[in-house]
């Protein structure tokens, strides 16, 4: 399977996508124009359009929490 633009893995772009769709959810609003009235197809045309922003911190932790909370700074939610 081929890599997603911009990650290292595509466990770390399921892990950032269905954190996103998590947060669309909760009440986050779209930062995007999509017909799509799912979470998980918006968070994936997100990511797509590179409005969703990731790092993965020098100190290292478990993937989840990594993923997580960098998204969570990126969107602003945190």
């Amino acid at each position: 399977m081929k890599l997603v633009e911009g990650f290292d893995s595509n466990y770390r772009y399921i892990l950032v996508a269905a954190r996103r769709a998590r947060q669309l959810q909760g009440g986050a609003p779209p930062v995007i124009e999509t017909h799509s009235r799912k979470p998980c197809r918006i968070a994936q045309d997100e990511i797509q359009a590179g409005k969703v922003k990731w790092i993965i911190p020098e100190n290292g932790g478990a993937p989840v929490e990594v993923a997580g909370d960098a998204l969570d700074h990126a969107v602003g939610e945190a």
